[in-house]
C-alpha cells in the first residue's frame, strides 16, 4: 500500500466551483476542502462560455489582474487584447481560505457574469514569501512548497545562452511549466515521462518536441533551458515546478489501448482530485479532469487547458472518458486524445486523498 506523509492533500490543492452573480463587487470564493487553503498559483477558467484559461499567483502578484497569463494562448502578461488584464477582473488575492473573484470594468467583471459557472484549480507554495536562489547560472526568485514538491521560479536572463536555473524543490522536478512573461510566446511544458529533453506546448496540439534548444534536463537543484527564447532569453520567464510526492501527487505515462474493454488502469497511489491528460507523441489536447466539477464517476467533463472551449464531454469517442478510482484512475474512452492504440500519453495527478493516510484506506467514488 502506497503510505503518504501528507495526511490532507487539501491543505495543498483544492479546486473551487462558482457561479456567478452578476454583481459589480468582489466575491470572497471560499474552498470547502478539510484544511483552510490560501493559494499561491490559481488556474481558474469559464465551464459555461467562452473563455480564456488563466494563471495567476503570488510570487508575480495577484493586486491588479494585470499580472494575469492565458495558458490557452501565447500573449504577454495583462495584456489588454486577450482579456487578461485589470479591465476584465481577475482571480485573487488568496484569503486565509479561498481568494477573491475581483471585479472588473467590462462584462460585468468576466470572472462573475451572471448565471455563468467556474472553476479554479490552486495549489500552496509559501504564502507568497519568496527568497534568492544562487543554485543556477544566473540567480532565480523561488517560492518553495517542498512538503508538496512545488515552486513558483522567476528569473531574467541576459541572452539566450543555454543555462541552468535554480528551482528550489530538493529534488529534481517530474513537470516544469514555464514560459516568457513580456514576450508574446508558447508555453513550454518539461515531463519527464515524455523524455529527457525538449518539450511539450501547453497552449497547442503540437506533439512533443525533443530538441535541447528547450529544456535540455532536471537535476535536484536545477533545470536546464536552451537557446530558443520561448525557455531563454533578454526577458523575464516563470515556471511552475513539481515533484512528485507519495500519495498526494504522480506524473507519469501510459499507453493506449486503442479499446473500452481493454481500459488502461494507472495507479497513483491516491484517489485523484485532479488530473490532466496529454498525448506525447502525436498531435492532440490538454484534457483536465476534477472530482469537484464531477462528484461522481460516470459523468466526466473535461476542460481543455490550450483553448477557449467550454466545459463538454461530446467532442470524445464515449461520453464517460474516466472513473477515479480510490488509488489511481482508468481511462474509459477510446478517443485518440486520451487513449489512442499504441500512443503514449503523459499525465498529472493530485490527491483528494491518498490511498492510506494514518494506516487508513481511502475508498472509491
Amino acid at each position: 500500500m502506497a503510505y503518504s506523509d501528507i495526511k490532507d492533500p487539501s491543505a495543498h490543492f483544492q479546486v473551487a466551483t462558482w457561479t456567478g452573480d452578476g454583481s459589480t463587487s468582489d466575491r470572497n470564493i471560499i474552498n470547502d476542502g478539510n484544511s483552510d487553503l490560501a493559494p499561491d498559483l490559481i488556474w481558474g477558467g469559464c465551464r459555461s462560455a467562452v473563455q480564456h484559461k488563466h494563471l495567476t499567483d503570488s510570487s508575480r502578484g495577484f493586486s491588479t489582474g494585470n499580472k494575469e497569463l492565458i495558458s490557452s494562448g501565447t500573449s504577454v502578461e495583462g495584456d489588454t487584447n486577450a482579456v487578461n488584464t485589470g479591465a476584465y477582473g481577475w482571480l485573487g488575492p488568496s484569503l486565509t481560505n479561498g481568494f477573491e473573484s475581483s471585479y472588473g470594468s467590462v462584462n460585468n467583471g468576466y470572472w462573475n457574469v451572471n448565471a455563468r459557472t467556474y472553476v479554479a484549480w490552486q495549489w500552496k507554495a509559501n504564502g507568497g514569501t519568496t527568497s534568492t536562489n544562487t543554485d543556477g547560472d544566473i540567480n532565480s526568485t523561488v517560492q518553495v512548497n517542498q512538503d508538496a514538491g512545488f515552486s513558483i521560479v522567476t528569473d531574467s536572463p541576459s541572452n539566450n545562452t543555454a543555462r541552468s536555473i535554480g528551482h528550489g524543490l530538493g529534488v529534481a522536478p517530474q513537470v516544469v511549466i514555464r514560459r516568457a512573461r513580456n514576450r508574446v510566446e508558447s508555453w513550454r511544458v518539461f515531463h519527464s515521462a515524455a523524455g529527457s529533453t525538449g518539450a511539450l506546448t501547453l497552449n497547442s496540439t503540437a506533439a512533443y518536441n525533443s530538441s535541447t534548444t528547450l529544456f535540455t534536463g532536471v537535476t535536484s537543484t536545477t533545470f536546464g533551458v536552451g537557446t530558443d527564447f520561448s525557455v531563454n532569453g533578454n526577458y523575464n520567464y516563470l515556471s511552475y515546478c513539481f515533484a512528485e510526492k507519495q500519495g498526494y501527487s504522480r506524473f507519469g505515462k501510459y499507453i493506449g489501448t486503442g479499446a473500452r474493454s481493454y481500459a488502461p488502469f494507472i495507479y497513483t497511489g491516491f484517489k485523484p482530485a485532479f488530473v490532466i491528460v496529454r498525448c506525447s507523441n502525436i498531435s492532440g489536447q490538454w484534457l483536465m479532469f476534477d472530482s469537484a466539477r464531477n462528484p461522481y464517476n460516470g459523468d466526466f467533463d473535461y476542460i481543455l487547458a490550450n483553448t477557449t472551449g467550454v466545459e463538454e464531454n461530446s467532442g470524445l469517442s464515449f461520453v464517460d472518458p474516466i472513473d477515479f478510482l480510490s488509488n489511481g484512475f482508468r481511462v474509459l474512452n477510446y478517443d485518440a486524445w486520451m487513449n489512442g492504440g499504441n500512443n503514449t500519453f503523459i499525465y498529472m495527478a493530485f490527491a483528494e486523498n491518498p490511498f492510506v493516510a494514518g494506516g487508513i484506506p481511502t475508498t472509491a467514488r
